[in-house]
């Protein structure tokens, strides 16, 4: 299964939502899947963005994390681009131990992330790297928890047989605990 826009709706996502024309309160609070995708128009065509490469800021907006500045370098952050693919990140929301998160929480620190505030962790930092960071598209779908870790693990792979690696702003790739 090709990993893109259009699949991403056919398999149930919904939101596709500007970063920064977010409403909060309208992402549902069960867990789920998110992700984080390129802006349609004349730069992404209908397939994709195309060979377009992004523009890196020097310095990421992204907060510190354990005394850690999120911040690449621009080569650093070019060998991770993958050409040709709009889904830039696909992460997880999961209920939290006390199951007071799920996907509003998770993508609100993860927009806070952005803006600056230290994280819980930081996976999807180098999101926070590219100079149009707020017109990028962010899109959920719900799951069970039980069904979290696997969809998370077959996005992946479905996209690494797309690409041949991982979305730009997943650094590391996601398993089926146990498997």
């Amino acid at each position: 299964m090709q990993i893109n826009r259009q699949s991403l709706k056919q398999d149930g996502f919904t939101g596709f939502r500007p970063l920064a024309e977010l409403d909060i309160n309208r992402i549902p609070q069960r867990p789920g899947i998110f992700a984080v995708l390129m802006p349609e128009g004349p730069a992404s065509g209908s397939n994709g963005p195309g060979n377009a490469r992004p523009h890196f800021l020097a310095k990421s907006t992204a907060g510190i994390f354990k005394k850690k500045d999120p911040t690449l370098k621009a080569e650093a952050l070019d060998v991770e681009w993958v050409d040709g693919a709009d889904v830039l990140y696909v992460g997880k929301a999961g209920p939290g131990s006390k199951g007071n998160r799920g996907l509003r929480r998770q993508i609100q620190e993860f927009v806070d992330f952005g803006k600056g505030k230290p994280p819980g962790h930081w996976d999807g930092r180098l999101i926070w790297q590219l100079a149009a960071a707020n017109k990028l598209i962010i899109a959920w779908k719900e799951l069970p928890v039980e069904q979290l870790d696997a969809a998370e693990a077959g996005y992946h792979a479905a996209f690494i047989a797309d690409h041949g690696r991982l979305p730009y702003a997943n650094l590391v790739q996601a398993r089926v605990k146990g498997a």
